[in-house]
């Protein structure tokens, strides 16, 4: 059964750091590119940032570029998501998500259609 399962969200103050993590089970986590999405009440879901976990090339969305960074740990099957000098703006439900990349299909990317998703975990940063 493949899972997805998010943890580390919560509440902190502008300029403070969250790290969420996003633990794979269930498939070859080798093959698979992992996102980062979110949603804020109102907005569409937005690209946060993406990995390939093959080759450890990564993926910014402009708006977290130089605050937020993305990395994996291999032997837990884990991403994690450092994120820091949180803003306001930063508030949403944040989504990790799974693709295994076709043959032509390379690096991460926000356009794919992702396999699978998690359950999300809500980011509050207070002004």
């Amino acid at each position: 059964e493949v899972q997805l399962v998010e943890s580390g969200g919560g509440l902190v103050q502008a300029g403070g750091s969250l790290r969420l993590s996003c633990a794979a089970s269930g498939f070859t986590f080798d093959d698979y590119a992992i996102g980062y999405f979110r949603q804020a009440p109102g907005k569409d879901r937005e690209g946060v940032s993406a990995i390939s976990i093959s080759d450890d090339s990564t993926l910014y969305a402009d708006s977290v570029k130089g605050r937020f960074t993305i990395s994996s740990d291999n032997a837990k099957t884990t991403v994690y998501l450092q994120m820091n000098s949180l803003k306001p703006e930063d508030t949403a439900v944040y989504y990790c998500a799974a693709k295994k990349l076709g043959d032509f299909e390379y690096g991460p990317a926000f356009s794919y259609t992702y396999d699978y998703w998690g359950q999300g975990t809500q980011v509050t940063v207070s002004s």
